[in-house]
């Protein structure tokens, strides 16, 4: 079987060292370059044509989201950043990394780590991560102008009428891999004026996400919070609340709340755990949306959500990073509709109605 064919991508040659030495040591894996900035990066994957890249964030010529964005744009290669930086700053560089197609991150400060543990971690990443299939980023092709905040998108879908008994005040996503760059295309088509609540769980690592929220309230139209628990769905005024790390979150008598329950799926926050919520509490005000991801949480959610009268879509396989979410959800016909990520928005937005109406 021929081996999986790494670059790795990281300005320290102490820790560059490290990183091939440990992929070294695995049977399945090979090094086939190194590159101590972006721009080298950019050049060894236009002729290698590696498998999968580890890269680091600050690099100096180009940093790792610029190699991000170019590498995605012309050259779609599976991307797993492994990165030391947790301050606000250099996380919206790892986020913007995301958006911009790199699959997954991992922390690498554990380098020192004498147990094994995280060189364990890092190669079964190393494998997943170069077993996915990515896609052309056309943002990677727009560079720096494709991370800002673009115009909000009028629903491709009619407007309900005025009184319509299909409106919900009460939106619901939950995605996993990819999901950074799809919440930010799903959100930036909602226009900021609904009257509706967004509640969102995404599976991102700690210390990965401390500042997804305010990185988010960045990209999109919308004011973007941790939930912090007690708070009330109304007024629906377009707030967006997102599961904070480590704790589910749950909606009981018109409020939010979190909890340190079990995971689920090995996942907490865990979607199901916010679907099943939802569809026990309010699933006629409720429209909800499964995005890409990997495993099968938030399916089963989903299909509670449905039966309760909520109105369910789940994203489609061409464009989702990784087809497992959503994928168990078709195939329990948890979703009402299977749509690509550019409709999911407007889709949504046909659904709940704007401020007033």
């Amino acid at each position: 079987m021929a081996k999986i064919r790494v670059l790795v991508v990281e300005d320290s040659l102490t820790v560059r060292k490290r990183l091939v030495e440990v992929i070294g040591s695995d049977p399945e894996l090979e090094v086939v370059a190194e590159a101590e900035n972006g721009q080298q990066a950019i050049d060894l994957c236009r002729v290698l044509r590696p498998d999968v890249i580890t890269l680091d964030m600050n690099l100096p010529v180009m940093d790792g989201v610029s190699a991000t964005e170019h590498i995605m744009g012309h050259f779609p290669t599976p991307i797993l950043i492994v990165s030391a930086s947790t301050n606000r700053g250099d996380l919206f560089k790892t986020y913007d990394a995301l958006a911009a197609g790199a699959v997954d991150v991992l922390e690498k400060n554990a380098l020192g780590e004498v147990d094994g543990a995280w060189e364990i971690k890092f190669l079964a990443t190393v494998k997943l991560v170069s077993r996915i299939r990515v896609i052309t980023h056309i943002r990677g092709r727009l560079g720096s102008a494709g991370r800002a905040a673009a115009p909000r998108l009028e629903p491709a879908f009619p407007a309900p009428p005025r009184y319509a008994t299909d409106r919900r005040s009460i939106v619901a996503l939950g995605a996993s891999t990819g999901g950074p760059g799809a919440l930010v295309d799903v959100l930036r088509a909602i226009p900021s004026g609904v009257a509706a609540t967004v509640l969102i769980v995404l599976h991102i690592d700690e210390p990965f996400s401390s500042a997804f929220a305010d990185w988010l309230g960045t990209q999109t139209p919308h004011l973007v919070n941790h939930a912090q628990g007690g708070e009330s769905l109304l007024p629906a005024n377009g707030r967006v609340f997102l599961a904070p790390p480590g704790r589910h979150l749950v909606v009981r008598s018109g409020r939010l709340w979190l909890s340190s329950e079990a995971e689920r799926h090995s996942c907490r926050p865990s979607v199901d755990v916010l679907f099943e919520s939802l569809a026990v509490s309010c699933a006629p005000d409720v429209v909800a949306c499964l995005l890409t991801g990997m495993g099968r949480d938030g399916a089963e959610g989903l299909l509670a959500l449905r039966r309760a009268g909520a109105h369910t879509i789940a994203q489609d396989e061409a464009s989702s990073v990784i087809y497992g979410m959503p994928r168990e959800a078709a195939l329990l016909g948890a979703a009402d509709r299977i749509l690509p990520l550019a409709e999911i928005g407007a889709a949504i937005s046909h659904f709940v109605p704007r401020a007033g109406t």
